[in-house]
């Protein structure tokens, strides 16, 4: 039962934090629960994130396979300096979602304090809700700068 609390309270969470991400797979997990099919939810865990960011890239790659962006456009892009800064924004990004996933992986509760995190800098900061993955990654690089600085 007391799985079941988390994943509402996510779910309450999520939609404070109009985060329909989390909102939808706290709910999905929570029917799996609920409709006794957790003889499942050790593939998902194992494969969840594989298929998760396969589609994720399949989203970004798509207006290349439709056509909407082709090499010329590309190669507009790095015509100026926002395009290279863009480029090493983008590395920087992909680095700190790896960090963030493998932080995830070994301390997956941490979940809560990031979307509890995410309203406090959406109701506070008027910010956006970028995803768990980023927040995580970027989680993963203060702690270890506070690691850093306190010595451990």
């Amino acid at each position: 039962m007391n799985g079941e609390i988390v994943l509402v309270a996510l779910i309450v969470i999520g939609l404070a934090a109009r985060s329909p991400i989390i909102t939808t797979a706290a709910c999905l997990l929570l029917i799996v629960k609920l409709v006794h099919l957790q003889r499942y939810l050790p593939a998902i865990e194992r494969r969840g994130l594989e298929l998760g960011l396969l589609f994720l890239t399949l989203a970004v790659l798509s207006p290349f396979a439709s056509g909407k962006m082709q090499a010329k456009d590309v190669i507009a892009a790095f015509s100026g300096w926002t395009g290279w800064v863009a480029l090493a924004g983008g590395a920087l990004a992909a680095y700190l979602n790896s960090r963030g996933l493998e932080l995830l992986k070994v301390d997956p509760q941490m979940i809560v304090g990031l979307v509890i995190g995410s309203i406090i800098g959406i109701v506070f900061l008027r910010g956006i809700p970028v995803g768990p993955l980023m927040a995580a990654g970027l989680t993963a690089m203060l702690i270890k700068i506070v690691q850093l600085i306190v010595g451990k």
